[in-house]
């Protein structure tokens, strides 16, 4: 049984917590929080093991949140951390994992040199085996990696051009919206998607936008990709319809946007809302002389919580394959389920990249 210490229990550390309490190999050895906010109280009562981020922590006993010891002892108790912190901080405790000779996991909002890979399940899951650390790249650089790492493998990728459109804020960041203004995001081009992409898949030509816009809903992609062969449009939905992390949004479900998807995950009974997956409006994949449109979604919140979970099995070196990680993180999370799959109706046909 793998102990998995976390340190942060935030928009992300919650989740992960919550992941590795539902896998059948691994057990959460603690939880560590700086302050004894609505989250600390949240963990205390969902029984983990509570540690102290700070100097010591007597604000915690203030709060009747009795704590078990400080991060360090967490970190002694666990096999693999996951660093779940503010983009930042994480490299800042990177010394303290090196130290206890514990194999630590950060988050995108780390720059890539925190870790030794960047890692996404379904595209380099084997550059991490064994590794001292991973870096779990971001919401929208794992999106874009699970779209993509298909399209690479069966078709080849000549190009990617992506412009996302991204929440203003996640819906408890009261510091950052909502905004009331359309902003490109960053102004300069390529945004840092493309680069960080890069640190995935080092030989891929993409080039990223970013918009960001009033909503905490999620992420939406603009995605075209120039193929090296030229597949008709319901190859590459039977393709993409395979690939377990990606849900293909039938037509008939009448799903036009994220408000509607996040109200559909919540009714199927998801905890939180959460969609682990990328969602892409199966009607939206076009292809034109070998070049690929599709729109996807991608729930800031969620998608990177099941990588994360692999993340902890290849640095633990504890499972023989990517695929027997994948489909056991899938399986006891609910990765794929309650999301009902529909055939196409008959009357989608190819169309030209400009209908």
């Amino acid at each position: 049984m793998l102990h998995v210490g976390i340190n942060g229990f935030g928009t992300i550390g919650k989740r992960v917590a919550d992941a590795v309490r539902t896998q059948p190999d691994m057990t959460v050895a603690g939880v560590a929080k700086r302050s004894p906010n609505f989250e600390a109280a949240i963990a205390h009562d969902r029984g983990y093991d509570l540690y102290a981020a700070g100097d010591d922590g007597h604000d915690f006993a203030a709060a009747d949140l009795p704590t078990a010891g400080t991060v360090d002892d967490m970190i002694q108790e666990s096999d693999v951390v996951v660093d779940t912190t503010p983009g930042g901080v994480g490299a800042t405790n990177a010394d303290r994992y090196a130290d206890h000779d514990t194999p630590a996991i950060f988050q995108g909002g780390e720059a890539a040199d925190v870790a030794e890979v960047s890692f996404n399940a379904r595209a380099n899951y084997d550059a991490a085996v064994g590794a001292d650390s991973a870096r779990v790249v971001s919401c929208n650089t794992t999106g874009l990696s699970r779209l993509l790492a298909p399209l690479e493998e069966t078709y080849g990728v000549e190009k990617a051009r992506v412009t996302l459109v991204r929440r203003g804020g996640d819906p408890g960041q009261t510091s950052r919206g909502p905004i009331n203004d359309t902003l490109p995001d960053p102004v300069e081009i390529p945004s840092h998607h493309g680069p960080d992409v890069k640190t995935v898949f080092p030989d891929l030509e993409i080039d990223t936008m970013g918009m960001k816009v009033p909503t905490t809903q999620m992420h939406t992609h603009s995605v075209n990709v120039t193929l090296d062969a030229n597949p008709d449009a319901s190859e590459v939905r039977d393709l993409l319809s395979r690939e377990s992390r990606l849900f293909l949004i039938p037509e008939t479900l009448g799903i036009d946007g994220a408000g509607k998807l996040k109200e559909y995950t919540r009714d199927a009974g998801r905890p939180r809302g959460d969609v682990w997956e990328n969602c892409i409006w199966a009607e939206s994949v076009t292809v034109s002389d070998g070049d690929l449109y599709c729109f996807q979604a991608i729930h800031q919140e969620a998608d990177v919580i099941p990588e994360n979970v692999d993340a902890i099995r290849a640095l633990s070196e504890r499972t023989a394959s990517a695929e027997t990680s994948i489909q056991r993180t899938n399986d006891a999370l609910g990765v794929g389920r309650g999301l009902v799959e529909h055939e196409e109706p008959a009357r989608h046909a190819d169309s030209a990249a400009d209908d």
